[in-house]
């Protein structure tokens, strides 16, 4: 999954972020509540971990003005606002679970399975393009008929252009939904992944669109 993780604490955003990457996900962290706004509105995540005493925008307003644009990332709050009435608030403001500070690490990873497995049963069970067949819930890929083992961000470089089949996705766009924003990603990243996807699949499977990105055809 790629997770935005809205938290000031360096000291727990530290830990978060050293948890979910162990667990193989991707995380952008953000410190404030009007950088988390901003990328909530432009950029697409799986799941967002916000905590409500941020910075310029307090996590709630975050949580309303996301709403109101009818942004349907899971959220899930992580805060140290423990009164009944906080809960009430940040679950009827559009949150879909809350965590009270101090949690355990253990309890957090688990409801964001959860969320994941329900993330996955809303999703088309499959996704069809000519020969290539995909099954988002197992992550598996198969083409012609055999199953094809992929690397984690082989798959999720595939996953992004078949689902947004017909489209242009920038290189960008690409890297940052497959390494998140903040690591150091070697500018040929995407290329290499594409080259090898083409390698296993099909040369004809992903167009590139020369100065702009990549592209799967219907």
């Amino acid at each position: 999954m790629r997770i935005l993780l809205v938290e000031d604490s360096e000291l727990i955003g530290d830990g978060l972020v050293d948890a979910l990457e162990f667990e193989g996900d991707r995380v952008d962290w953000l410190k404030d509540g009007e950088a988390a706004l901003h990328a909530a509105l432009t950029e697409s995540f799986d799941v967002m971990i916000l905590d409500l005493g941020l910075p310029k925008m307090d996590g709630l307003e975050v949580l309303r003005r996301i709403r109101d644009k009818e942004v349907a990332i899971p959220v899930i709050i992580l805060t140290a606002r423990d009164q009944i009435t906080q809960r009430v608030k940040g679950l009827d403001s559009g949150a879909d679970d809350y965590m009270v500070k101090p949690f355990d690490v253990d309890e957090l990873l688990a409801r964001l399975r959860a969320i994941k497995r329900r993330y996955h049963r809303r999703m088309s069970p499959q996704i069809s393009v000519g020969k290539l067949l995909i099954h988002p819930e197992e992550r598996q890929v198969w083409f012609a008929g055999r199953q094809i083992k992929l690397s984690r961000r082989e798959y999720d470089l595939l996953f992004e252009l078949a689902s947004h089949l017909g489209k242009v996705l920038t290189k960008q766009k690409l890297t940052e939904l497959l390494y998140g924003w903040d690591q150091e990603v070697e500018s040929n990243a995407v290329e290499v992944h594409v080259h090898n996807l083409r390698k296993k699949l099909s040369t004809d499977l992903i167009a590139t669109i020369r100065g702009v990105g990549y592209c799967m055809r219907p």
